[in-house]
């Protein structure tokens, strides 16, 4: 209810709830069609999402990005290398000439339609490249409430009676309009989907991945991203990475689409709140690189990362 009535102060929100108003999710258009955070138990339950109240407080627009926080938010990359939409040509890929793209940062989005069950969010924009193409982009992002039994089926798994849930689905949709096609020698974008949760001491991160030799299916991942994640809060066992998602270290992981099984979770033991994530991912399709480096190949990338 708190989040609730703080957002409501900042933007006309759209709240997707179940027939019993206990699933609740908030969705704002003002701040690029975000799904802010949500609730299993309606005004008095627990919000999932992180909020950020201090930048919101703040009242600052910052020139790299705006945190302002969101369980669940579309954004597009690479952030890095050669196809970069997140540095100038020719500015070297450090922090000071890092500027996140407005349309995915601070502009209002569209509302083509909107009921209780869900939403369709819409933007037009255009990304200049590492390369110095301007790209012509057409967005659109429906959010909806997978309720009751839906659930279950979803996730193929039974919910005990006693055990609130709430579960929601994207579909996000990039399109061309250039009058040009998007090839290796103009570059191009990728959908980039990032979830923000509330941490926690006792909160861990579970990322299975398919076992197999590194020869045919590449590293288990890359725990390098922001520094090496220390053995004490990454994991490795039995084809399952555990990373301690306690908010205060901070480390990044990936993995490529042909290690990862398509879901992840966290599970806090002291909330007892277990988050589910499950996306697609394709092992013969192309992932663009996003590190910070235009030297590296741009057409072999991620598919899945966690960042604490």
């Amino acid at each position: 209810g708190y989040d609730l009535n703080y957002l409501s102060e900042k933007d006309s929100l759209i709240v997707l709830k179940s027939e019993d108003e206990k699933a609740q999710v908030i969705l704002s258009a003002r701040y690029q069609a975000k799904v802010f955070t949500s609730t299993a138990n309606g005004p008095e339950g627990r919000s999932h999402g992180f909020v950020n109240y201090k930048f919101f407080d703040a009242g600052v627009v910052d020139e790299h990005m705006n945190g302002f926080g969101g369980e669940n938010r579309l954004w597009l990359g690479p952030e890095g290398g050669e196809y970069s939409i997140f540095f100038e040509p020719g500015k070297e890929q450090v922090y000071a000439n890092w500027h996140t793209p407005k349309a995915i940062d601070i502009e209002k989005w569209e509302v083509r339609d909107a009921t209780t069950g869900s939403a369709t969010f819409t933007k037009e924009m255009s990304l200049q490249n590492y390369k110095g193409n301007h790209l012509q982009i057409a967005a659109e992002r429906t959010v909806s409430l997978i309720t009751g039994s839906e659930i279950a089926t979803t996730l193929g798994i039974s919910i005990p009676e006693n055990v609130g849930a709430v579960a929601y689905s994207t579909e996000n949709r990039i399109t061309n309009q250039n009058n040009f096609e998007w090839t290796p020698e103009t570059g191009t974008v990728c959908i980039w989907m990032l979830d923000m949760f509330i941490p926690s001491d006792s909160a861990v991160t579970i990322i299975p991945y398919h076992t197999g030799e590194e020869t045919e299916l590449g590293k288990v991942a890359t725990s390098d991203y922001f520094g090496q994640i220390p053995a004490d809060r990454l994991i490795d066992e039995n084809g399952i990475l555990y990373f301690k998602t306690d908010g205060r270290a901070r480390g990044k992981l990936w993995m490529n689409a042909k290690r990862t099984t398509t879901v992840a979770g966290n599970y806090d033991p002291v909330s007892g709140r277990l988050t589910i994530v499950t996306f697609d991912a394709v092992p013969e399709a192309v992932y663009l690189n996003q590190e910070w480096n235009p030297e590296r190949n741009p057409l072999t990338g991620d598919a899945l990362n966690a960042y604490n």
